[in-house]
């Protein structure tokens, strides 16, 4: 996570119901869907030939749905806070995910994250759960929707 960031389990979880950050523009170009369509054998021509792409109604090659989601990561490890007290941190998991919109090839992305609940789960275990918000760069809606689980381990 964010180590300029810093703050306790529990400094952080009286931010319930807040935003917590808003992370930078990646740009998500050809190369990058196709890098992923290689990585994950995806390679459904709506993602990877411009050509056929081109006669669809997105006009053009559309980021993969999934593309979207795993940069959620990187986004939320620049914007959330390192946990001081933490033995270390997992990602436990998406609940809810909607992609709400297609993200044309080219197009820049940055992620909103919101502390919705903390829980515990044991004497050391917290589970965070984050509203991810994916929004495109001039976009109307936002592209994905997501519940982001990470489950702290507490030292």
């Amino acid at each position: 996570m964010n180590e300029i960031n810093r703050t306790s389990y529990a400094e952080l979880a009286l931010r319930v119901g807040d935003e917590i950050g808003v992370s930078s523009w990646i740009a998500v170009d050809q190369g990058r869907i196709d890098r992923f369509a290689e990585v994950t054998g995806d390679d459904g021509f709506i993602h990877v030939d411009p050509a056929a792409a081109a006669a669809t109604p997105f006009g053009t090659t559309i980021a993969h749905g999934l593309l979207t989601l795993s940069l959620t990561g990187a986004m939320g490890k620049e914007v959330l806070p390192t946990i001081s007290d933490r033995a270390f941190l997992l990602n436990y998991g998406y609940d809810k995910v909607r992609l709400l919109s297609p993200l044309p090839s080219g197009s820049r992305v940055r992620g909103r994250y919101r502390l919705n609940e903390v829980a515990e789960r044991s004497a050391k275990e917290r589970l965070m759960r984050y509203a991810v918000t994916v929004e495109a760069e001039g976009g109307v809606r936002p592209v994905l929707v997501a519940d982001w689980l990470l489950l702290v381990v507490l030292k």
